[in-house]
C-alpha cells in the first residue's frame, strides 16, 4: 500500500523482477482485512472463497462490491453488506462474460462463422449489460439484493424452459 499512489510501470517491473509486489520501494505491506477495509469505492475480491467474513464485512468502506472471485463472501457477511447498504454484484454475475464467451466461440463453430474481436465483444457487452438489468430488476421487483435477484432469474428461467420444452422431472 501507498498513500501516494504507485507508478503502474515500475510495480509490473518489480514483480516481473522478483515474482512479487511484496518490497515494492516506497509501499507498506498491509494485511488482507486491512486490504479489504481500505477507504475505496469499489472493491473486487478476485482471488479466493470466502474472503469477506463477517468481521470484515462490518468494516468495508467502499459502497460497492464487484465479486470476480468465485464465492468470495461468505452468506453471513452478505448480512452484513446488505444492511449496511452495499451493493454487491454477485460472482455469478461479475464472472459471466467468461461463460458468454464461451458459448459464442461454440455458436461459432456450429454455424462455421468467423467473429471479429469487435463483433464478439459487442454481443459479449449486449449479454452482459442485459443481465444485469435482469437482475437488477429482479432485485428491485423482490426488494431483495443482487444475489437473490440473479438466483430469482436463473430458477425464473430454468422454470420457463421446463414448461416450454415439455420436459418434467
Amino acid at each position: 500500500m501507498s498513500k501516494n499512489g504507485m507508478d503502474a510501470d515500475k510495480l509490473i517491473a518489480h514483480k516481473e523482477k522478483t515474482g512479487s509486489v511484496v518490497g515494492f520501494p516506497g509501499s507498506q505491506p498491509i494485511s488482507g482485512k486491512e486490504l479489504l477495509q481500505m477507504d475505496v469505492d469499489i472493491l473486487s475480491p478476485a482471488a479466493l472463497e470466502n474472503t469477506i467474513l463477517p468481521d470484515i464485512a462490518k468494516g468495508i468502506k467502499a459502497k460497492i462490491i464487484a465479486e470476480c472471485a468465485n464465492g468470495p463472501t461468505t452468506p453471513e457477511a452478505d448480512k452484513v453488506l446488505a444492511k449496511n447498504g452495499v451493493f454487491v454484484i454477485p460472482d455469478i454475475l461479475a464472472n459471466a462474460g467468461g461463460v458468454v464467451v464461451s458459448y459464442l466461440e461454440w455458436v461459432q463453430n456450429l454455424e462455421r462463422l468467423a467473429w471479429t474481436e469487435a463483433e464478439v465483444n459487442s454481443m459479449l457487452e449486449k449479454k452482459m449489460i442485459s443481465a444485469f438489468k435482469d437482475v437488477h430488476e429482479a432485485s428491485m421487483k423482490h426488494n431483495t439484493d443482487m444475489r437473490t435477484g440473479a438466483m430469482i432469474v436463473a430458477v425464473g428461467r430454468v422454470a420457463d424452459a421446463v414448461k416450454s420444452l415439455g420436459v418434467f422431472p
